[in-house]
């Protein structure tokens, strides 16, 4: 993606963040929590690779049409996913965009900035991930601690925590759409 180096590189920093707490949520004693937590470690390394600047480091050719499979697999799960509960539909979208910027980059020789997507569907991309960024930011508002069955809950078993990886990575995903 194309932008100035420090803003690259403070998104490449969040979503690598974001991927590193996924991964420490698959290990959760709560089954929704290891079963969403792949996919959103995925998205956020996937992300921190493809944020990473320009001018430091250009991909060879045959990376962006590899990004747009791993992430045309991811697509192709969380489509399978849905099937048993509309939460994974997000995901779904998220793996799409993440098709369409690899294969916007993969048109554009990887060089490509403004114009290199279809701004229709940028568009469209950019309504429902700020829509979603505004939803999970009302959502993260505090309310009144619940007693965890069990016990107190694990770094990996923190609601609030998973959503406020999922809002940064809706905020990352604006900002590599903007770049667009």
């Amino acid at each position: 993606m194309h932008g100035s180096a420090s803003s690259g590189w403070l998104l490449v920093a969040l979503c690598a963040a974001t991927g590193a707490y996924c991964l420490l949520r698959m290990r959760s004693r709560v089954e929704e929590q290891r079963r969403s937590a792949g996919g959103e470690a995925l998205m956020g390394f996937g992300m921190a690779v493809m944020a990473v600047p320009a001018a430091v480091f250009t991909p060879p050719s045959w990376a962006w049409p590899a990004y747009a499979v791993v992430f045309g697999a991811a697509a192709l799960h969380a489509l399978w996913a849905a099937r048993a509960s509309a939460r994974h539909l997000h995901h779904l979208v998220g793996a799409g965009a993440m098709v369409y910027m690899a294969a916007a980059m993969s048109a554009s020789g990887g060089h490509g900035h403004g114009g290199s997507g279809v701004p229709l569907l940028t568009g469209a991309l950019l309504l429902y991930f700020a829509g979603y960024v505004l939803v999970t930011g009302v959502r993260l508002v505090p309310v009144p601690a619940v007693a965890e069955p069990g016990g107190p809950a694990g770094w990996g078993d923190r609601p609030e925590l998973a959503r406020a990886c999922r809002l940064s990575m809706g905020m990352a995903m604006v900002a590599m759409l903007l770049t667009m």
